[in-house]
């Protein structure tokens, strides 16, 4: 019998293992771009184990490696801010990306703080621009960082999350294995 991917709240012992999968992820990135110096394969491990203290990280396992992650934080103005949604190369094109999305919105919109969510990613990103389009999100603006990049930022509301999440997910039945569920959301004393 195969392993499930399982999706929970990251904890500071999955500290190395997002690193290193999120260099491997950035690759890519690094490739389309022509710039090996972005921020996702510089960023130390201080400064990630801080954003597990701060931010909301969630991490998806398959048995005890992890293969996916995101972060989100809930700003001031109630913006949900949604970044470095990675997938390890092997898993990808398997939904695993669209179910840590719609787990991330659910945990950050938990408590109704959030009033909308936004992420970015860079203009040649297809398959990113795809993904974030299935899921509702539509470009908001556009930032030339260099002649190589430029940063397209999309949004979409709060209210959105939970109709398109009963919508488009299907409902577990009586035989659905738990693991393929989403997540409870963390109590707020968690978080």
């Amino acid at each position: 019998m195969g392993m499930s991917v399982t999706i929970s709240a990251a904890t500071e012992q999955d500290a190395e293992q997002i690193l290193k999968l999120q260099y491997l992820c950035y690759q890519s990135e690094a490739a389309l771009y022509g710039d090996y110096g972005i921020e996702p394969l510089t960023q130390p491990l201080d400064s990630l184990r801080a954003e597990l203290a701060d931010a909301t990280v969630l991490v998806a396992r398959l048995g005890d490696e992890v293969v996916a992650s995101v972060r989100g934080a809930v700003d001031a103005d109630g913006t949900a801010r949604i970044n470095k949604l990675i997938v390890h190369p092997r898993m990808q094109r398997h939904g695993l990306g669209g179910r840590l999305l719609a787990a991330i919105e659910t945990r950050l919109g938990a408590d109704g703080a959030a009033t909308s969510f936004q992420l970015f990613t860079g203009h040649r990103s297809e398959h990113n621009l795809r993904l974030y389009r299935k899921h509702g999100y539509a470009p908001v603006s556009r930032e030339q960082v260099d002649e190589r990049l430029t940063l397209v930022t999309l949004a979409k509301g709060a209210d959105t999350v939970a109709y398109a999440t009963s919508a488009c997910r299907p409902r577990p039945s009586a035989g659905t294995p738990p693991s393929w569920r989403e997540p409870d959301p963390a109590p707020a004393s968690s978080r």
